[in-house]
């Protein structure tokens, strides 16, 4: 009699410790498949998928801020391309300096309204100048509002008879603005101003 009371007692508690296992299974089960789905929700937030063709490509969301140095430097570059870039050609001229002039206030409008009254524009058509630049780096404090920038540049400056290479450094500050067709960054440059503006080398042309 007691030993199959001793017996159903061991059962009982074999039982009991089996319960509790597979509780415990279900339980970490439960906390893994929880984890694990919202780690997958995370990331399907961050996630958009683009229809191109019959494939689906995923693309990733970002903040706007981590744009804001590549759109900022982005703005610096096309404003001195617009800015400096100039043909033997009238209208090449204005249309170039207007979509620059968009990018900046007015201390670039009082640069252009200086070199055109000082003729600089007419003798880049009469004399069949072409000027070209290319953005060596743009270097952007983030620490301070508006954003202050320094551009390193060169120009290439071609005219009959010769070619030159001039090293270009400019500065001033970044505010945003609203964007638009003109101004699709969203900055606007402030207080811009040149620092070196000076001739590398000069060859002449056969």
């Amino acid at each position: 009699m007691f030993t199959k009371i001793k017996h159903i007692d061991t059962a009982f508690q074999q039982l009991r410790s089996l319960a509790l296992w597979v509780i415990v299974c279900c339980f970490s089960m439960l906390t893994t498949a929880f984890l694990l789905g919202y780690r997958l929700i995370s990331r399907t937030q961050d996630r958009i998928y683009v229809l191109a063709g019959s494939q689906a490509i995923p693309a990733f969301a970002s903040s706007t801020r981590d744009n804001l140095s590549v759109e900022a430097r982005h703005h610096v570059a096309c404003f001195h391309q617009y800015f400096f870039t100039l043909d033997p050609d009238e209208n090449a001229i204005k249309r170039s300096l207007q979509k620059a002039l968009y990018l900046a206030d007015i201390t670039a409008k009082r640069v252009y309204d200086d070199l055109q009254e000082n003729g600089f524009y007419s003798s880049v058509i009469s004399g069949n100048v072409n000027q070209t630049i290319q953005v060596d780096s743009v270097q952007l404090d983030e620490d301070v509002y508006p954003l202050k920038f320094r551009c390193f540049a060169t120009q290439q400056i071609v005219r009959p008879k010769s070619f030159t290479n001039r090293r270009l450094i400019t500065e001033g500050q970044l505010r945003q603005i609203s964007r638009s067709d003109n101004n699709p960054h969203g900055f606007l440059i402030e207080r811009w101003k040149t620092i070196l503006n000076q001739d590398l080398s000069t060859q002449t042309r056969n």
